[in-house]
């Protein structure tokens, strides 16, 4: 398990360049933390630093969101929080965007832990103060 300290939101940038290399050769990362914990901020880190022009922000009512990197590569963002069964992540194809080989962001992946393949990462934000937080990194258990 890799653990990083965000003391505040000046520390993302650096913290995303770690991250970014912590979980190459992965495509499914998975962030868990209460509401409020700061995944989609991360999240919007962790695209800019892997060159994401367009804005970031989160898709809660559209299930998953598209963006490119400098690569023109997508970067697929999902929110699953206001699913009501895995069934609505199936319905809109979410096997296929696992399977495409592109990155995956995933909040709230408890809700589809059916649907995830073994291999993937989670990322979990703990609140330790006002603006601080921890980020671990650590292989999902299914």
């Amino acid at each position: 398990m890799l653990t990083f300290s965000i003391p505040d939101l000046a520390a993302l940038p650096a913290v995303a360049a770690q991250v970014r290399a912590a979980i190459d050769g992965h495509s499914i990362i998975c962030f868990e933390g209460e509401m409020g914990a700061g995944k989609t901020t991360f999240i919007k880190a962790l695209c800019r630093e892997l060159g994401v022009a367009e804005e970031v922000s989160s898709p809660t009512f559209a299930l998953v969101n598209e963006y490119r990197t400098a690569r023109d590569e997508p970067i697929y963002h999902f929110d699953f929080y206001r699913l009501n069964a895995p069934r609505e992540a199936e319905d809109i194809g979410v096997q296929e965007y696992f399977d495409s080989g592109y990155l995956c962001l995933v909040e709230w992946p408890s809700r589809i832990d059916a649907l995830l393949p073994p291999d993937c990462l989670l990322l979990t934000l703990t609140v330790t103060g006002p603006s601080s937080r921890e980020l671990a990194i650590m292989k999902y258990e299914l």
